[in-house]
């Protein structure tokens, strides 16, 4: 019941950006005592922020705010891509809100495992599981996305050698591929994706209908695409004439 709440809190909040306690209350038939533990919970996974008798959501760009939007899916994403990485592995996340879930779990489900990531964000989210590693890679910091970009990254990642480079994406073209909003964002993928055997791009299948305006340009690279289950038949073919291996969750 708790999860389904939270669930529910989070679809308000996606719907109306702002809502009262007391509504909440009223809407989702619980005492207020249950909704503020339920939203002090949501508050600690940095999904929602409480203010003055209201939850709210971040600015959209906010990475907080973006953990809220397509939740539940997210959550499936992420539990799909943990069963890729195996106990004592070393693998690369970049920034991004399935990303971070996908850190998440993968922290808390195994054993001895090593996170490097370019999210500030990240490497907070995950801070308090004890059986991880973690390695910040350097560089610019930007503040909105709690991520690091610039040249450090590329100079960081290639004293590595993984499996796998988990990352997100804003969109997708049949002509060009994977995209981000953000030259520099999109360049530190490319530069983590160079160390990986393969890149594995995590995202709702909604991010297809959508395009952003830089390309992550990934053609050299191994990659596959994990994501839901509302993936249409006509991109599944379009990715797989491009070589592209697809895995629902």
């Amino acid at each position: 019941m708790k999860k389904q709440r939270e669930k529910e809190i989070l679809s308000l909040l996606v719907d109306r950006r702002r809502i009262e306690v007391t509504e909440l209350s009223a809407l989702l038939g619980v005492s207020q005592v249950t909704i503020r533990k339920d939203l002090d919970q949501l508050e600690k996974m940095h999904m929602i922020k409480r203010v003055h008798g209201f939850a709210q959501l971040s600015s959209e760009d906010d990475i907080n705010s973006r953990l809220a939007w397509h939740y539940e899916e997210k959550t499936k994403i992420a539990e799909k891509a943990a069963e890729l990485i195996s106990d004592g592995d070393t693998v690369f996340i970049e920034n991004g809100s399935c990303c971070a879930l996908a850190a998440l779990t993968i922290a808390s489900a195994k054993k001895n495992v090593t996170i490097v990531t370019n999210s500030a964000f990240i490497a907070d989210y995950i801070r308090n599981e004890p059986n991880v590693q973690i390695v910040l890679l350097g560089g610019i910091y930007q503040k909105e996305s709690q991520c690091l970009v610039g040249p450090m990254i590329r100079e960081s990642a290639m004293n590595y050698n993984v499996k796998y480079c988990m990352i997100g994406t804003d969109g997708w073209n049949e002509k060009i591929g994977f995209t981000n909003k953000d030259q520099m964002r999109a360049q530190a993928v490319r530069d983590m994706a160079a160390s990986a055997e393969q890149v594995v791009v995590l995202t709702e299948s909604d991010k297809f209908s959508a395009a952003g305006t830089v390309p992550l340009n990934l053609s050299r690279c191994r990659v596959s695409v994990l994501t839901d289950r509302n993936l249409s038949e006509e991109v599944k073919e379009k990715l797989k004439a491009q070589q592209i291996e697809i895995m629902t969750a």
